[in-house]
């Protein structure tokens, strides 16, 4: 199975959080399944980092892609169809981080690991 994880998820599951529940824990932690981390992740904790709204996370601001290898997760990157689809779906959500995640969830076909309701106005598959 492939997964998308949304920003806080990959946050609890780096630093080792309790507010992860398990079944998230489960599909991250089992190697059968290919878990993707997007290139919005790494802007979205640089600069929550760079306002200070992540201070537990100035390591990973600064050296995010060997955080992600040593997880054994593997890159998403933003491509200009995920960029386009983000920016011209009619759904009011704000928050360019979601906004990128859900295209491009919806766009590759993955479920995002997300305890974001607020997610469910794009049609996409969430597990949580």
């Amino acid at each position: 199975m492939r997964v998308l994880l949304d920003t806080h998820a990959l946050l609890w599951w780096l630093f080792d959080d309790p507010q992860l529940p398990e079944r998230p824990r489960q599909l991250i932690s089992d190697r059968s399944n290919e878990v993707l981390v997007s290139s919005a992740s790494a802007w979205e904790v640089c600069t929550k980092h760079r306002l200070g709204k992540l201070p537990a996370a100035a390591q990973l601001a600064d050296d995010f892609v060997s955080w992600i290898l040593r997880a054994g997760f593997v890159e998403l990157p933003v491509s200009i169809r995920h960029a386009q689809h983000a920016g011209n779906w009619p759904q009011a959500h704000r928050d360019p981080f979601d906004r990128m995640l859900a295209a491009q969830s919806h766009l590759e076909s993955l479920p995002l690991i997300s305890r974001d309701p607020a997610l469910k106005m794009f049609g996409i598959q969430l597990i949580w």
